[in-house]
């Protein structure tokens, strides 16, 4: 996913009411100049554990749509290794895409490709099947998760308590079940990743599940993503320990 709005550099300072964020431009953009602070909303409602920290470069996308209270949003921060995404909206859109272009190779030869599908009480990410909606003759539900909590070279998920990501567990596990093919695609938007875990020491109910849903049959991709300046895409499957 290439980023297809303007791309503003600046320094982190705080974050605050879960969405709102400080931000110091470190270049001149729309009227504002360098050392101006800005108010940058930031679409993750996790606690961004080890992927943001006051002091630390980021990049912002702007939208001057009328629409919008504020113009900026947060995309990317960089510990001095690599760039994070920590925009939770981007892994669904990167995972289309690298399902589509043949990159995430588990989930290839289906007919269809479908964002969110209504399963029970819960919408899944990405629904794909073959035949039509009414009467599917192959067909599998994928979930999505965005990863930028590190512990060592692990990235680990979730960064907070996530009885929403519990709720799509049992939800996963129902479906295989029925016969129904069901997976967790962790979209890892940070380069220092080498494995994948779920935070036991956060989410115990979560990894759990997590190691329920695995060995009633529901798959676990953890796949590693490209940060840079110029977007985030889908590289590479890691190992995970559950």
């Amino acid at each position: 996913m290439k980023f297809d709005k303007p791309i503003v550099k600046g320094t982190f300072l705080k974050r605050y009411k879960r969405f709102l964020t400080d931000i110091e431009l470190t270049e001149d953009h729309n009227g504002n100049k360098i050392g101006e602070i800005i108010i940058a909303h930031t679409a993750n409602t996790g606690s961004m554990k080890t992927c943001v920290a006051e002091g630390w470069p980021v990049l912002l996308s702007f939208n001057d749509s009328p629409t919008r209270k504020l113009k900026y949003s947060l995309e990317l921060t960089h510990n001095g290794k690599t760039w994070i995404g920590v925009n939770t909206s981007v892994p669904n859109k990167i995972s289309l895409e690298a399902i589509a272009d043949g990159t995430i190779s588990e989930l290839q030869d289906y007919e269809n490709i479908k964002p969110e599908a209504k399963i029970g009480e819960s919408r899944i990410d990405i629904y794909l099947f073959d035949g039509d909606k009414k009467s599917p003759t192959n067909e599998c539900y994928v979930e999505v998760k965005n990863v930028s909590m590190i512990e060592g070279t692990t990235g680990v998920f979730p960064d907070a308590v996530s009885e929403r990501g519990q709720k799509h567990l049992r939800e996963l596990i129902s479906l295989k079940e029925k016969g129904i093919r069901a997976c967790m695609l962790y979209i890892i938007q940070r380069e220092d990743v080498e494995s994948f875990a779920p935070a036991k020491s956060i989410d115990p109910e979560y990894a759990r599940l997590l190691k329920l849903a695995y060995d009633k049959g529901v798959e676990i991709l953890p796949y590693r993503c490209r940060v840079s300046e110029k977007g985030v895409e889908v590289e590479k499957l890691l190992p995970f320990q559950l």
